[in-house]
């Protein structure tokens, strides 16, 4: 009879400690803006909530979960075309912010992005252990990885999302690489993907300033680099041992997405 692995329960306590820190500091970090643009300062932490207890239940069900399942050719080959109809699909809806990232439908809304991480971890898995004896095959092995890499990470690339599209390539690289797949092998195909990623950085406009104001903020301190320049004010101000819970300044509507994409700074500004 195989044995039941135990959980680890130093990684269990982690994972509930930072989602619940992350609950408690997106309230401290959005009381203000949402009370501004929704007359209630439980707006946002109300739905994080609802997504943090979401999470916990998904968590419990795959605790249970055997995931050998995951290794039949059905579920790995039908997620894999299900995400690259999605990737295609979100060329269809509006864009937003100037990209289409997003399929949005009344109250539903999905990522697609986020889809094919799942669906590229599934499948080089299943397909680089099936490989197992053969790794050092080009052809047979690392190509067909490189090629399903390529697809994903391509329509990624043309929402625009290029960070995404990083992501996706380190993590195929890094797997083949794990599983034995040889070094020269993934020398050639990282430098004609750096060269595209280089070609990506400078020669698009709004990427070039971005990367320029990421390397000098304060050349442009109310324009590009503004919400750096709030960002590394609310660190700077918290010192050390911060302002205090709740005590912070610069989300009082100087830090934009204070509790999204920058809620680090708010971290920072009042825990230090």
């Amino acid at each position: 009879m195989p044995q039941k692995l135990q959980i680890d329960k130093w990684l269990f306590s982690a994972t509930i400690g930072l989602a619940l820190f992350g609950v408690v500091m997106v309230y401290s970090a959005s009381a203000v803006i949402a009370q501004q643009e929704s007359h209630s300062q439980f707006y946002y932490v109300g739905r994080q909530s609802v997504w943090t207890l979401i999470g916990f239940a998904v968590m419990f069900a795959a605790m249970r979960f055997d995931y050998e399942r995951l290794n039949r050719r059905w579920i790995v080959y039908g997620l894999l075309l299900v995400t690259v109809l999605l990737l295609v699909a979100v060329f269809g809806f509006r864009p937003i912010n100037g990209a289409r990232r997003w399929i949005r439908m009344s109250a539903f809304s999905i990522q697609p992005s986020e889809v094919a991480k799942l669906s590229l971890l599934i499948f080089l898995a299943r397909f680089l252990d099936r490989k197992t004896g053969d790794e050092e095959s080009f052809f047979r092995t690392f190509v067909p990885c490189m090629l399903v890499l390529g697809l994903l990470a391509g329509l990624v690339i043309k929402e625009p999302d290029l960070g995404t599209a990083l992501m996706l390539a380190i993590t195929g690289v890094t797997m083949c690489f794990a599983a034995g797949v040889r070094p020269r092998h993934v020398f050639y195909a990282s430098v004609p993907a750096l060269l595209y990623v280089g070609k990506m950085l400078i020669f698009t406009p709004f990427r070039m300033r971005r990367l320029a104001s990421f390397i000098d903020p304060w050349a442009d301190a109310q324009g590009a680099g503004y919400q750096t320049v709030q960002s590394l004010i609310a660190v700077g101000s918290g010192g050390i041992h911060g302002l205090g819970f709740a005590q912070g300044r610069q989300k009082l509507l100087f830090l934009p997405f204070a509790h999204s994409d920058f809620i680090f700074a708010v971290i920072g500004e009042e825990l230090g």
